[in-house]
């Protein structure tokens, strides 16, 4: 079983909290850098984790979580040797993976993402999973450059791609592999050690999360490095484990929808019981995370 502690000390902060609003909050979050290999470091504070690579050609970004966290993160990444970023790639539009871009833009980095990504951010949206209103994005912390498919950085003698997963947790999801270190950047496609939002309101799904996990399990090996969206830092094996629990829930949840089941007689069921006491304890409880998924279940 993965650590409640671990997990809870990263989903401080999650899309939605009480707490993100306390005057002193933003002050009292701090980060956990992890080097990865050479010049590649994860970064746990609050929000998405993030993704830095440094060298000689610039700073290299995945994700900023939100805007009061900026100026830390920025000394954060100073004190690894880094810069002002160059470029910071979305790997979706969630506020607690972009609410740094208005910032960062300002200062002149580089915003890369889906194509969606923008569409979503330049307009007014909701998550009604949460009663959530947000506001458009100003201009200036909008994607400059977006892709439908895929891009590629060459950057730090490293070659960093960027590709599109369809329909998976939103539908602009980005998985970032960097291609020599051998390390890749999941997004929100991987929860690690708990019960996944999927934000079926912007096209995301129960199923694409699952082919999206399984091709980055199928371009790893035992030594790739992969960086969760959420939950501490893992390897194919911990991905496995998620994708198998993901799609033996898919197919009890199928079989409830072939039988015409109601979502209320879904949940009294409890169709998760055997796998919640390890996967059960994130920011989702059961039932909430039943019902977001089973209403993003097409009828057969």
């Amino acid at each position: 079983m993965k650590s409640i502690k671990h997990i809870l000390f990263c989903l401080i902060g999650i899309l939605v909290s009480s707490a993100i609003n306390a005057d002193n909050h933003w002050e009292k979050v701090e980060y956990k850098t992890i080097k990865i290999k050479e010049n590649i470091y994860a970064m746990i504070g609050q929000g998405g984790n993030l993704a830095v690579f440094t060298g000689k050609d610039g700073t290299f970004l995945i994700d900023d979580q939100f805007a009061p966290l900026t100026e830390k993160i920025l000394k954060e990444i100073k004190k690894i040797g880094g810069e002002k970023p160059k470029f910071l790639i979305n790997t979706h539009w969630h506020f607690d993976h972009t609410g740094g871009n208005e910032n960062f833009g300002k200062k002149g980095t580089i915003i890369v993402a889906h194509d969606n990504v923008r569409k979503l951010l330049a307009t007014d949206n909701t998550l009604k999973a949460f009663n959530k209103n947000i506001s458009a994005t100003p201009k200036e912390g909008l994607p400059i450059i977006t892709f439908s498919k895929d891009t590629t950085f060459h950057i730090n003698a490293e070659t960093v791609r960027a590709f599109h997963v369809h329909n998976a947790h939103t539908n602009g999801d980005s998985v970032v592999h960097f291609n020599k270190a051998n390390i890749i950047h999941a997004g929100d496609i991987w929860f690690n050690g708990f019960y996944p939002f999927i934000d079926v309101e912007h096209g995301g799904s129960l199923e694409g999360m699952i082919t999206a996990a399984t091709t980055i399990m199928n371009m790893s090996n035992e030594n790739t490095v992969i960086i969760p969206g959420h939950g501490p830092v893992g390897n194919k094996q911990d991905l496995m484990e998620y994708r198998d629990m993901l799609t033996s829930v898919l197919n009890i949840l199928r079989d409830y929808k072939k039988q015409g089941k109601t979502l209320e007689e879904v949940i009294k069921a409890k169709p998760t019981e055997d796998y919640d006491p390890e996967w059960g304890n994130g920011f989702l409880d059961p039932e909430q995370w039943v019902g977001i998924v089973y209403s993003g279940l097409e009828a057969p």
